[in-house]
């Protein structure tokens, strides 16, 4: 049960990862991290991304316009844009260690011993991974809070609100770290692996035959 068990926990974390990676990746080039809608023109919606502004016509579609400097830019977004990065790279190099640690993989099959720290260090990378996707998202939705309840902006302001891609952000953290804890479960557990207990019944049969041949006449 433990054989069928261990493959089945790291498939999940597998999967579990690689879908948090997408996720973040979808994040880190959607635009729509802060929506605004204009009282005045009911008919257009604006979204604020960390590379580009957009405006949501509903006759003319969406146009867009990239950020003109990096510096211009608040300081969230500035320091979002480069964790985002950081959390993607992570989150590739992960799956990369942790697909090469796989048991279901037969490349690496005497070596366990090296398969079950690449499955640790990759779950690891995407604890990393997904808790800087938290971060940048938590703490643009935490200044978008601050922003829309300051009382010092007058009330005929627009204000912004939170936009689709902080949700789909903070679903890919989530993956992420509970994709890396089922394979760092995986790696740290003590079950036998069926490769290892094949080796060992080969073994076994070639001292019985050796034992067989020995006490021949």
């Amino acid at each position: 049960m433990a054989l069928v068990y261990r493959p089945m926990m790291q498939l999940s974390g597998i999967l579990f990862s690689l879908l948090g990676w997408i996720l973040s990746c979808l994040t880190t080039y959607l635009p729509q991290w802060k929506n605004l809608n204009l009282e005045l023109n009911e008919l257009e919606i604006w979204t604020m991304g960390l590379w580009q502004a957009c405006v949501v016509q509903e006759e003319g579609g969406m146009q867009c316009k990239d950020f003109d400097s990096f510096l211009a830019l608040p300081p969230e977004l500035r320091i979002s844009r480069v964790l985002m990065v950081f959390s993607n790279g992570s989150g590739l190099f992960g799956l990369l260690l942790s697909g090469f640690g796989l048991d279901c993989l037969k490349i690496g099959e005497r070596q366990q011993e090296q398969k079950r720290r690449l499955l640790l260090f990759g779950g690891m990378l995407f604890w990393i991974s997904g808790i800087t996707v938290i971060v940048p998202v938590s703490w643009v939705a935490h200044s978008t809070v601050q922003e829309f309840w300051d009382e010092n902006i007058p009330d005929i302001v627009p204000r912004w609100d939170f936009g689709e891609a902080l949700f789909a952000g903070w679903l890919a953290g989530f993956c992420l770290i509970l994709g890396g804890c089922l394979l760092s479960c995986t790696s740290c557990s003590t079950d036998i692996h069926a490769s290892s207990i094949r080796y060992v019944v080969a073994e076994q049969q070639d001292q019985c035959q050796r034992l067989e041949t020995e006490t021949r006449p």
